[in-house]
């Protein structure tokens, strides 16, 4: 974090008074965050020595923007974990980053079992260390984000500054972000690529970090309004839910764009959502393994913006291939696969950087389904495995919920399997929607309507207030199979 410390030193230099950061507590200018920032350094090189590897409870504060500072002045790198992790994922995280300092609140140091302290800082969390034996291990890295963990153990994910101001130049550009311009940080800070685009970008841009450190949709759409955001970057259920909870029509018109990734999207829900907030919405497709790699723009077109994920960043490159790993023409579905500046360095394991596993040309496997299309724009098709098997025959889980999405009041959707003795799995549906008497007769219509075939069609249909969401935000599908189940339980069977 070396060169953003040097930008907010410039920064300082001329408006020594400028607000950085609103959080919570109120605002923090730069010099402020700065000398919070020395103030932690020293501690921790006095015992750490230079180029320390610190574990962090990343909460959406001004303690994590000094953490990243602190370790950048001392040519570190910033681990992050979430404080709601267990003592178990807690343990996993230190195995795998094996950290030279953890710092984190008193009621997670004691609950984590970190060890014994020696000392408060940062306005009274506690930390401890050791004296740091290789500063050479990251291989560059100056980050470590935890992945959700939605479908295993957490892997801690390296990514290096050069990746990280990449990025951040990319979107800065493709936004048409200004010099100053405020960005909200809705997404909690303890992942790579939130790190990057909630906090790393602004303090590059120049411009105040507006920090929500808790999830309310409402209290979301006022906190933009008030600090007059110009951007942010959410997963879409947080954009469908501020378009709900927002009290009037266009109190984000001031903002240029607000993009959203990392989840099932429905270009009809985001067209409702957009138009209730006043901003443009813009598609973008990235993972922490390689930070936002595509992106729309907010002057194409609706179905450019909303219907696709955009394209690739220059320097980028990104493709479908078939099942030996052999290119696709224009307009085939594939396997995806990316490359570019943003590509990570690998994940942490025993204190060290594994490096990905890459194809003999230098592309990453993501997991996903890709196809692109004449424009170059791509179109993400679900994971490769989000798969529903019904006596034998697989449906394509983001086929079903784009179809269901079409109904005009569903706000949100998700399709999950439902165990089966006799088929193995059936098709189940989660609702968020504005009617209460909207259930499975009118939706297998509704497919009719648009052509799906009814071998796809799901069995049951179930109203929820909110589709369930993992730490970071991003729908959680594990949840939700499991909401799915119990109330097919208590619910007599339908057939399609």
């Amino acid at each position: 974090m070396r060169e953003l410390v040097a930008d907010l030193d410039t920064w300082s230099a001329t408006t020594p008074d400028a607000v950085a950061v609103v959080d919570a507590s109120g605002p923090h200018t730069v010099q402020s965050l700065l000398a919070r920032a020395d103030a932690l350094a020293a501690s921790l090189e006095e015992v750490t020595g230079p180029r320390p590897t610190l574990l962090v409870q990343a909460d959406n504060t001004w303690r994590t923007v000094v953490a990243a500072l602190a370790v950048g002045r001392l040519a570190g790198t910033l681990g992050l974990i979430s404080r709601h992790s267990t003592r178990d994922e807690f343990a996993a995280a230190v195995e795998d980053i094996a950290p030279d300092a953890v710092v984190c609140a008193p009621e997670r140091f004691d609950a984590w079992a970190v060890g014994e302290p020696l000392g408060d800082v940062l306005d009274g969390w506690r930390w401890t260390g050791h004296r740091a034996v290789d500063p050479d291990r990251w291989a560059g890295g100056v980050v470590i984000g935890l992945t959700s963990g939605s479908t295993g153990r957490a892997k801690g994910v390296v990514q290096s500054e050069e990746s990280l101001r990449y990025a951040g130049r990319q979107t800065i550009e493709a936004v048409g972000l200004a010099p100053g311009d405020a960005v909200g940080a809705l997404v909690p800070v303890s992942s790579a690529a939130a790190v990057c685009f909630g906090l790393y970008l602004p303090l590059m841009l120049g411009g105040t970090v507006v920090l929500a450190d808790k999830w309310d949709p409402a209290a979301a759409v006022a906190l933009l309004a008030e600090h007059e955001v110009r951007w942010t970057m959410c997963v879409p259920t947080m954009a469908l839910q501020m378009g709900s909870a927002a009290p009037d029509e266009g109190l984000l018109r001031g903002m240029k764009a607000m993009t959203v990734g990392g989840g099932p999207m429905d270009s009809g829900a985001l067209a409702r959502a957009e138009r209730r907030l006043g901003t443009k919405v813009l598609r973008v497709f990235g993972m922490s393994e390689c930070l936002g790699h595509t992106t729309s723009r907010p002057a194409e077109a609706e179905e450019v913006r909303l219907a696709t994920d955009g394209i690739p960043f220059p320097g980028t490159d990104l493709r479908a291939v078939d099942e030996h790993g052999s290119p696709l023409p224009v307009g085939e579905v594939g396997r995806a696969q990316v490359r570019g500046p943003s590509l990570f360095a690998g994940y942490a394991r025993a204190g060290r950087v594994a490096a990905p596993e890459l194809t003999a040309d230098g592309f990453f496997p993501t997991g996903d389904l890709l196809v692109t299309h004449p424009d170059g724009t791509v179109s993400i098709r679900g994971r490769e495995k989000d798969i529903i098997i019904r006596g034998g025959r697989n449906l394509d889980v983001t086929e079903i919920e784009t179809a269901v999405a079409r109904h005009p009041h569903v706000d949100q959707v998700c399709v999950v399997p439902v165990p089966d003795e006799l088929l193995g799995e059936r098709v189940a549906v989660l609702l968020v929607t504005d009617r209460s008497d909207l259930g499975l007769p009118e939706i297998q219509e509704h497919l009719t309507a648009v052509g799906l075939m009814k071998a796809k069609w799901p069995e049951f249909v179930f109203r929820v207030d909110a589709l369930p969401q993992n730490r970071v935000g991003k729908l959680s599908r594990v949840d939700a199979a499991r909401i799915a189940r119990e109330l097919r339980d208590v619910v007599p069977a339908s057939t399609a």
